[in-house]
């Protein structure tokens, strides 16, 4: 099974999409609790640039220091990483490919159908990577699921590739 990904179509730049390196993206979060929480889901990429700015600055103005100590926390990120159900948005590589002006819809292709959502429903989608720590070889590389989570149950599976339309 190729476990990369394409999206394509009415987009500046074709993107691929490596579901094995996401484990290492910070901007990946707990799908188990994703859906659950109230969330301002269109800031969160501000939010990541402002909190790694802030790191910038701080390291600029006073130098590199040792991390303040943190409380105990139940399981090292070493267990968490191991055992934790991953996902990320889709929102944030449809943005890096940029989209054309007459885009209008995504298709997700998957072994054997074709889903098609709306542009915007697209960039609030989530992409599962990860269940109980282990990639999803058998039935992936990566779950679809939309942003409300209506599909949370039942998420698409089998995704092999975008298509902007």
């Amino acid at each position: 099974m190729d476990f990369a990904l394409e999206l394509k179509g009415k987009v500046a730049y074709d993107v691929t999409i490596d579901p094995g390196v996401f484990i290492f993206d910070d901007r990946k979060f707990d799908l188990t609790t994703y859906f659950n929480t109230p969330k301002e889901r269109n800031q969160d990429e501000e939010k990541y640039l402002r909190s790694v700015s802030s790191h910038w600055d701080r390291e600029i103005t006073e130098g590199s220091a040792p991390p303040p100590p943190e409380k105990k926390k139940p399981t090292t990120l070493k267990e968490q990483l191991l055992n934790g159900t991953f996902g990320i948005l889709l929102g944030h590589f449809i943005n890096n490919a940029e989209p054309t002006n007459e885009a209008t819809v995504v298709e997700v292709h998957t072994k054997d159908r074709v889903i098609t959502v709306s542009l915007a429903e697209a960039k609030e989608a989530v992409l599962g990577f990860s269940l109980n720590g282990k990639p999803l070889k058998e039935d992936g590389p990566v779950h679809f699921y939309y942003g409300d989570g209506r599909n949370q149950a039942q998420p698409i599976k089998h995704v092999r590739a975008f298509i902007v339309k």
